[in-house]
């Protein structure tokens, strides 16, 4: 390569040379990630704007939302290991570079159809570019230090890209329209693709090739799955077409399984996930998003529709959570030299589980201070959780299965999201009913229109409660899972370094 960028970095001495390109390498890593999580809240802000402009129906609407979801989570098994076979940055920038025209393409769109397809194309390049991101972390930095430090702001990213999307979304609909939402994307993706010759070394895949079969019934299921998990609260839980959903799903993650048994060159071998540490922190992380996922989905409510704050002020109150996830975060990425992962996967956890409990106890006169201390503690034990899971989940693979190991713990937390809000939603609309008749039926007579407002309030705040104590017990039992599953004595961290 003789571009100027290359030679310029060839005129530096051998070892700033080394650490100057690392450095960019980790700055266009993390760039990307956080433009693919960022797409997992920032458009929910701008939802009431392309109802009104684009004339959606409210089921219709949904599917903006859902058809990311839906497809990401669905392809991120077959994403990563694309990554593995064919070149992490020949699919990283094609990930990138999908995403990127999606997102441009989006927020040109002038109907309903146009825009759905473009989200969904967006949850393709976003499936193929996280776990290729992770991957490239797990095979670019070295061992010990280094890699733990640049895990540290991968992990940050994650973290930072849901909380910050609340904020930035509310800003650009404020400011602009909603078409921002997916205009912001265009050139941090350029960027990305810009640095990525730059930055990341040229990979080769392995030489194998890809189990089409598996890949089409595993996907297949993997959607029908997340389909089903996200229809529930307004279909159902028990409705023909979630039920269809669920057996269907099975029926073909079943057949996954007999046919990597089959396959000399599966798209999972079985055996991956027989090693206890490595299930477990994929469980974990299954736990952990389905909690965290709760914490942002009615927290959010609580704000804007009880406490009346702005989309920009809902999205501000976030800030204590990327903020403090980046800062433990490199703090643990030095200390899990020594202590290793164990410790940290079990505090993290259990300070998640404290801060949904005490957020558990907002009401409707509740201040900012009575938010900030939870947040604070969730975003602490979220910064304890992430860094020790990233490396659990690469760690003693083979390097050509590491864009598996990260698929899988995208997919974890991503199922779990799926899976923890739509039950969770399930439980507050429920909770919510129950208590608003209780109330009406306590007044003894028809209530005014001021006490039909208090009860409305009253029962959706309680519904509140029941999914913050439920996402409580969630992590909870991620801890105990961490605990029997992942505490070891103190050594060092995990590497990644199978050939």
């Amino acid at each position: 390569m003789t571009s100027a960028g290359t030679r310029s970095l060839s005129a530096v001495p051998h070892g700033a040379q080394g650490g100057e390109r690392h450095r960019l390498a980790l700055v266009t890593i993390a760039a990307a990630q956080l433009m693919v999580m960022l797409d997992l809240t920032i458009v929910n802000i701008a939802l009431p704007a392309m109802q009104r402009e684009l004339h959606f129906s409210t089921t219709n609407l949904t599917w903006v939302i859902d058809a990311y979801v839906l497809v990401f989570g669905g392809l991120l098994l077959l994403g990563g290991r694309t990554g593995d076979l064919f070149g992490r940055r020949r699919m990283f920038v094609a990930g990138v570079a999908l995403f990127t025209l999606a997102s441009l393409v989006g927020g040109l769109a002038t109907t309903q159809l146009w825009l759905i397809a473009a989200r969904a194309v967006q949850g393709v390049g976003a499936a193929i570019a996280s776990p290729t991101a992770l991957a490239l972390v797990a095979t670019t930095f070295k061992e010990g230090s280094e890699r733990n430090r640049a895990m540290a702001v991968y992990a940050g990213m994650s973290a930072a890209g849901g909380a910050l999307g609340l904020l930035l979304g509310g800003i650009l609909v404020d400011i602009s329209s909603w078409r921002w939402v997916l205009f912001v994307n265009v050139p941090i993706g350029a960027a990305v693709l810009a640095l990525t010759p730059l930055a990341l070394p040229r990979t080769r895949g392995s030489s194998g090739r890809l189990d089409t079969s598996g890949a089409i019934v595993v996907s297949s299921g993997a959607v029908l799955l997340v389909y089903g998990l996200i229809r529930a609260p307004s279909s159902g839980w028990t409705s023909p077409a979630t039920l269809s959903s669920f057996a269907l799903a099975a029926v073909l993650l079943g057949a996954f399984v007999v046919i990597e048994r089959q396959t000399a060159q599966p798209l999972l071998p079985l055996g991956f996930l027989r090693d206890r540490t490595r299930a477990g922190g994929y469980a974990v992380m299954l736990l952990l998003g389905a909690a965290m996922l709760s914490l942002i989905f009615f927290l959010t409510q609580f704000m804007q529709d009880v406490l009346h704050y702005s989309p920009i002020s809902a999205g501000a109150a976030y800030l204590p959570i990327p903020i403090s996830v980046a800062s433990v975060g490199l703090v643990v990425a030095r200390l899990v030299r020594r202590m290793g992962t164990g410790p940290f996967l079990v505090l993290g956890p259990t300070l998640v589980t404290a801060g949904l409990l005490w957020v558990s106890g907002v009401n409707a006169t509740s201040g900012y201070p009575q938010i900030l201390g939870p947040l604070v503690t969730v975003g602490v034990g979220m910064g304890l959780s992430f860094v020790p899971l990233t490396l659990n989940a690469v760690a003693s693979v083979h390097r050509h299965e590491s864009g598996l190991a990260s698929a899988l713990l995208n997919t974890s937390q991503q199922i779990g999201g799926s899976l923890g809000l739509a039950a969770l939603v399930t439980v507050a609309a429920t909770v919510s009913r129950s208590r608003g008749e209780a109330l009406r039926t306590s007044l003894g007579s028809t209530p005014s229109p001021s006490q039909l407002h208090e009860i409305t309030v009253a029962a959706t705040v309680h519904g509140y409660e029941a999914a913050f104590r439920i996402g409580a017990a969630a992590a909870g039992l991620a801890a105990a899972l961490a605990l029997l599953l992942l505490l070891r004595r103190p050594g060092p961290a995990p590497s990644l370094g199978r050939s």
